[in-house]
């Protein structure tokens, strides 16, 4: 039975002046505003929205409740090289394909390779180029070679360089942090630091979980001391989250691929929440930062099927339409106690797995019960995600924030939103 919705982009649209876009992060992560929708939806009253600043975030949020924050680390993986020719070709890293685990990349010191994206590729038919050096890094010999030209998809490059730097090392020094494509600017200082969560730990992303760019250590004690558990996920977000949708129903459009993981007693905590949950308890509510955070926790549903009917962890990412292929009948307690089993009958302490997982209108939520995130681009998958979250209320939202002032996409404000089933 094939369940995929038929969705046609052009339906989930919205005007966003270019002037209402941010192009740099306000003074103060924690003064950017905050809308609230729904709050009342746990009380059985009829949603409605509040506007209010991010450093007052915690009073929205019950006592008790499980965040779940992503802590990848944005990278800074743009490079630009040179050919003899004096021609620039600029390099976006993607993820790494020798060593294909990311500790073991970044900490490769004289060569590796990676998957990449290459611009203004016609101008390199192969062989070396040259990293447009200055006289901070000209020492490094740093240089890339074409293994391989995607059609069609990442291409594949080989880096070499000297001095022993490990080449997480390397991309500090020559890399540059890359910015979203819709702030139509050059990466400048501030984006070092403020194109980065606080809590950010493991490297691996080219795009930062922007839903987190608004916390702040005040903000982060103050959900502390009403006792809420704060705990984390890893997943890298790749450059596939600016792509655009492109066709005219979302049922054509490929999502991209993410790699993530969590630890087995993240499971196990996630666990007890959603028992407490199941009895009524307005402490197993589960808070999703931001839409990464939310792929990779709803994906767990799905890995947790593979194990119960097949007794192993899936082989690929979860799929893109898997949740709309079929019905199925675990409840998200019995999958995830799947994958614990599972991960103690291998003596796994960490769950490394990946997802294509698309969530659109028809999407039925297992975990996220809350989510916080920035307001997203006109027909775009993450605006799919909001609408399969709120429903039409989207619209509702959105027209607020643009009448009130809100500022949008990645450095813009933040919403708390609830769940309306």
């Amino acid at each position: 039975m094939d369940l995929k919705p038929i969705i046609k982009i052009s339906d989930f649209t919205y005007p966003l002046p270019s002037g209402r876009i941010a192009k740099y992060p306000l003074a103060e992560r924690d003064s950017s505003k905050l809308l609230v929708y729904g709050r009342g939806s746990f009380l059985n009253e009829s949603p409605k929205i509040e506007d209010d600043f991010f450093y007052n975030f915690s009073n929205y949020i019950p006592e008790n409740s499980f965040m779940v924050f992503n802590d990848t680390k944005v990278v800074p993986a743009r490079l630009f090289f040179k050919k003899e020719t004096g021609a620039l070709i600029e390099i976006l890293c993607l993820n790494p394909d020798f060593p294909a685990d990311y500790a073991q990349s970044f900490a490769s010191r004289e060569s590796c390779c990676w998957s990449v994206v290459i611009g203004n590729a016609k101008k390199w038919k192969g062989g070396e180029v040259f990293f447009a050096s200055d006289e901070a890094t000209k020492s490094l010999n740093f240089r890339a070679e074409l293994v391989e030209k995607g059609l069609g998809k990442a291409s594949k490059v080989r880096f070499r360089w000297d001095g022993g730097l490990t080449f997480s090392e390397v991309l500090e020094k020559c890399g540059q942090v890359p910015i979203p494509p819709y702030l139509d600017r050059a990466t400048e200082d501030i984006d070092k630091s403020r194109y980065q969560t606080v809590y950010a730990h493991f490297e691996g992303s080219v795009a930062a979980p922007t839903a987190g760019l608004h916390f702040t250590e005040r903000v982060l004690n103050s959900l502390d001391h009403k006792h809420i558990t704060r705990e984390n996920i890893c997943l890298h977000v790749g450059a596939g989250t600016f792509v655009p949708v492109k066709s005219e129903f979302i049922s054509d459009h490929k999502m991209h691929s993410e790699p993530f993981s969590v630890t087995r007693s993240f499971l196990e905590d996630l666990l007890g929440a959603i028992s407490l949950r199941n009895k009524g308890e307005s402490c197993g509510r589960v808070v999703s930062v931001g839409t990464t955070s939310t792929r990779c926790l709803e994906s767990l549903y799905y890995i947790g099927v593979q194990c119960l009917e097949h007794s192993e962890l899936p082989l690929s990412p979860v799929g893109q339409w898997d949740p709309y292929e079929r019905e199925y009948p675990y409840s998200i307690s019995e999958a995830l106690k799947a994958i614990v089993d599972y991960m103690d009958r291998e003596n796994l302490s960490r769950l490394v797995a990946g997802t294509s997982i698309i969530i659109v209108p028809g999407f039925r939520y297992r975990v996220v019960d809350m989510l916080v995130t920035n307001f997203h681009q006109p027909q775009s998958t993450l605006l799919l995600l909001i609408s399969a979250f709120i429903g039409d209320s989207w619209r509702e939202v959105y027209a607020h924030a643009l009448d009130s002032g809100y500022r949008f996409l990645s450095y813009g404000d933040s919403s708390l939103l609830f769940r309306r089933d």
